[in-house]
């Protein structure tokens, strides 16, 4: 496969789960508002800016303001219509290779976030706005999944869309689990139980974790389903091994040194989570565990350009 297909297909798929990762962040916390006043708004907006890894736009931090940045602004490049801009510039370089409904699906989805930043959407229909981008981006996975060969470049674009959710599922846990102090009983007040609930919502996993935890809300319980379980789609965990498993495959095409590093850089940030507890992790400090998942994510997002993206042609001549 050629390098430039590998890197489109790559960026392709992180690009458009980091939109709808976006979209659901503010779907989530422009509820809790409501639920909670606005009295912590600001605050609110702040750390969910934190999460997404975005500056702090001009200005008071109010709903309005933080929609057009974090949906419409075209110089954030992680905004929304950033995102899916760079998502169908990728896949327009690929247009061959990719079957009809993908690029019809994505197309489609970028023409609607264009014609709502052309005619700035009200706070009325922000939450219906929100939807379309999550839904959008669920039926673009849904027809790669049905109408793309599994071949390697399905791969590079499911090793793309895990290792994108891997740090976005870790940094969120980081941010939330940072101020909680070193001797914590893991009693939850009213308030903390609100913002707990908050993180599982952001993961889409409220549903989820309460059928295997029932009432059970705590952080330690809370942080072992988004960091450990293995069948949720937006662990940490099944992301690694989905990531890891399409690594391997690719592997399986080249069969070459540089290949064969790449899968012991995922190979040992699979162990590292097979073999974790969390009561462990908690005592050895989960924030410091969270960061390790996302340095080993950089390595491995750098190893992969190595071996098969940004590699030297006369390394791969002499291969």
């Amino acid at each position: 496969m050629l390098s430039r297909v590998a890197d489109s297909l790559y960026w392709m798929t992180r690009y458009l789960e980091r939109a709808e990762h976006t979209a659901r962040l503010y779907d989530v916390n422009a509820d809790a508002i409501l639920e909670h006043g606005e009295a912590t708004a600001s605050e609110r907006w702040a750390r969910m800016l934190e999460s997404l890894r975005m500056t702090v736009p001009e200005g008071e931090l109010n709903d309005d303001n933080v929609m057009n940045h974090i949906a419409f602004d075209s110089g954030n490049g992680n905004s929304i219509i950033t995102c899916l801009t760079s998502a169908r510039e990728n896949s327009r370089y690929i247009r061959e290779l990719i079957s009809s409904e993908m690029w019809e699906q994505l197309n489609r989805l970028y023409w609607h976030i264009r014609d709502c930043a052309n005619r700035s959407i009200d706070s009325g229909e922000r939450h219906e706005f929100l939807q379309s981008i999550k839904q959008g981006s669920h039926l673009f996975q849904g027809i790669t999944d049905s109408t793309m060969s599994h071949g390697e470049g399905w791969e590079f674009a499911q090793v793309g869309r895990y290792l994108e959710r891997i740090g976005a599922t870790a940094h969120l846990l980081d941010l939330q689990y940072r101020d909680v102090p070193a001797n914590d009983d893991d009693l939850l007040s009213v308030g903390e139980y609100l913002e707990w609930v908050t993180v599982l919502k952001s993961c889409t996993a409220f549903e989820s974790y309460s059928k295997v935890y029932t009432a059970d809300f705590s952080r330690r319980c809370i942080a072992e389903f988004l960091l450990l379980n293995e069948h949720f789609p937006r662990s940490v965990r099944h992301c690694v091994d989905q990531m890891d498993a399409g690594l391997n495959r690719i592997a399986e095409h080249t069969g070459t040194e540089r290949a064969r590093r790449l899968g012991r850089l995922g190979g040992r940030l699979r162990a590292m989570l097979d073999f974790a507890q969390i009561d462990e992790v908690v005592q050895i400090g989960l924030c410091e565990f969270l960061r390790e998942i996302q340095k080993q994510c950089a390595a491995i997002h750098d190893e992969l350009y190595n071996a098969y993206i940004a590699y030297p042609i006369d390394q791969e001549l002499a291969s």
